[in-house]
């Protein structure tokens, strides 16, 4: 156990996960999923705004291998910072089966960038979730993505979609791929044909260098799972977020990514079950066209592109 004391009303991640009905397909990727600690061999940041559970790499690596996937993009948490040490550490241990996305500051050199790279690095993120981090002025970022630009990795942004108008113009500028965390967390209860996803969907279909995760219905659904772990999901869980998950694949099927987001980062209300989240996927995914881009072709062509095998 670590020697950091968890920020209150942390819930931990879900112990025991069910085993998914769905079958991923062959090479399946986790391409959003997190490891915290443990605190004692990696310390958590001192600006962090919040203290997680330990979630290491054995733990994370177990839950892959059990839900059915062959990799993972490991994305760095904030309650790390610019320390990017367990991460790094996790893609190394991973045997190739692992790639990641970085926090660097404007102080990085390029030696540390090259080392990152080497240990499997192919993006940085962008944080604009006000209660997670402090704000990092435009230029610095923009400086940052033009030198990222070069080793061929991508940017990640994180936002609320409240926010999109006020950073639309500072995305567009973006000189990479741009992948947008969770749908932009669009507002639920306005319903999937509200003028603020229009606005997401609009910045997608403007800007063909703009990608999105559909990943995190926990965090976006109001009504919760539909039904407890073993009872009857005909229809899959967290059915409110579903719609607008399969609008983005439809329109975007190229250019979508699906993530676990284990150990899903500051829950309080509850810990999804990660075999219940692996079962929502042929729900917003329902062919098998679909569900392979999602998870195979599009993440291989991302961070693996000198595996990928177009189909």
């Amino acid at each position: 156990m670590s020697a950091f004391e968890k920020t209150p009303g942390w819930l931990d991640w879900y112990q025991g996960p069910s085993t998914p009905r769905f079958q991923l397909p062959a090479g399946a990727v986790d391409a959003h999923c997190h490891v915290f600690g443990p605190g004692d061999e990696f310390p958590f940041a001192p600006e962090r705004k919040y203290t997680p559970c330990d979630a290491g790499k054995a733990q994370l690596f177990a839950l892959r291998d059990h839900l059915g996937f062959a990799r993972n993009v490991i994305v760095q948490a904030t309650c790390h910072g610019a320390d990017n040490r367990a991460m790094v550490d996790a893609c190394r241990a991973s045997a190739g089966r692992a790639r990641g996305v970085a926090t660097v500051r404007r102080s990085v050199t390029d030696g540390e960038l090259q080392d990152l790279h080497a240990a499997g690095v192919r993006g940085v993120r962008f944080n604009f979730v006000k209660r997670l981090v402090d704000f990092t002025p435009k230029d610095e970022l923009l400086e940052i993505a033009g030198r990222i630009a070069q080793l061929g990795w991508h940017v990640v942004v994180y936002f609320e979609a409240a926010d999109l108008p006020e950073l639309w113009d500072f995305f567009t500028r973006l000189p990479t791929t741009v992948v947008v965390d969770h749908m932009g967390r669009p507002d639920v209860a306005q319903g999937v044909d509200s003028a603020e996803f229009a606005l997401f969907l609009q910045l997608m279909r403007e800007h063909p260098n703009i990608w999105s995760k559909l990943s995190c219905p926990e965090r976006l659904s109001l009504t919760g799972p539909a039904a407890l772990p073993g009872q009857p999901l005909e229809q899959g869980a967290y059915r409110d977020v579903q719609p607008f998950a399969r609008r983005v694949i439809q329109e975007f099927p190229e250019r979508v990514l699906w993530g676990t987001d284990w150990p899903h980062p500051n829950l309080r209300q509850h810990m999804p079950d990660d075999g219940l989240l692996v079962d929502v996927i042929p729900h917003i995914a329902p062919t098998a066209e679909l569900q392979r881009k999602l998870l195979v072709d599009n993440p291989m062509r991302l961070y693996w592109p000198e595996e990928f095998c177009p189909p």
